[in-house]
């Protein structure tokens, strides 16, 4: 009931404006559960990027990291519509204007909100990247997102047991929601906040993952740091990942 509390209803834009952290995932499907849109947007972009998609979007809320202080501060009055802000980071930096995120959660009611959500339901706005001109919004529906989940489950048979490395930015469409083929029978997911070879397969080593959601350029780091020596697979436990 935590966006409840701040007003937030059924059909309200939440942007979601955050790095690859343990709070992403609760914070979209906790947007999701209160029947509002969920719209994540690239780390990558610009103030003026961040004040384009929120009048798109037409946005009451905004949760950022503390990255991205910078940017919203420099728009922030430009951001009419958005009532509440919601921020991920150290106290001693936390605008005035923002909640505070650990205080948001901690002051959440864990009393289900009990509000009935069609598959027909929007439920998530994604913006491209702006590569060809200004951001593009895509939106989705609950149905969209459940077919998601049960494509990915038939074209990568995920189990419960499954153990998921995300390692894209969750923003985006790609890691994400070939995860929901897991998310759909209760797998498990560990979320990497960067990009190297030895941190892959650390992961995949400490954690038990069993399938990786690999971008070809990644693939190809990997086998060089292994036949360059920099990777000896002889001191990791990889005989239960299965599946790229």
């Amino acid at each position: 009931m935590a966006f409840g509390a701040l007003g937030i209803e059924r059909g309200d834009k939440v942007i979601h404006l955050m790095m690859n952290c343990l709070e992403w995932l609760p914070l979209y499907f906790g947007i999701l559960r209160t029947g509002a849109w969920a719209v994540p947007l690239n780390f990558r972009f610009t103030a003026e990027d961040i004040l384009y998609c929120a009048d798109i979007a037409e946005a009451k809320a905004l949760i950022f990291g503390a990255e991205f202080l910078d940017r919203v501060n420099s728009v922030r009055g430009k951001l009419e519509g958005i009532t509440e802000f919601i921020f991920l980071g150290p106290d001693k930096v936390k605008p005035d204007y923002a909640h505070s995120l650990e205080t948001f959660i901690e002051d959440a009611s864990d009393r289900d909100p009990a509000l009935p959500i069609s598959l027909l339901d929007d439920a998530a706005l994604y913006f491209t990247s702006g590569t060809t001109g200004f951001p593009k919004p895509i939106l989705l529906t609950h149905r969209n997102l459940e077919a998601s989940c049960i494509t990915e489950n038939r074209a990568h048979h995920q189990v419960h047991d499954d153990n998921f490395l995300c390692i894209p930015p969750l923003y985006h469409t790609g890691a994400k929601m070939h995860w929901f083929g897991s998310f759909i029978v209760g797998g498990r997911a560990v979320i990497l906040k960067g990009v190297k070879p030895k941190w892959i397969i650390e992961a995949v080593s400490e954690e038990g993952i069993t399938i990786v959601w690999l971008l070809v350029p990644w693939a190809q780091d990997i086998l060089v740091a292994i036949e360059t020596g920099e990777i000896k697979l002889t001191e990791y436990k990889l005989d239960q990942w299965s599946n790229l």
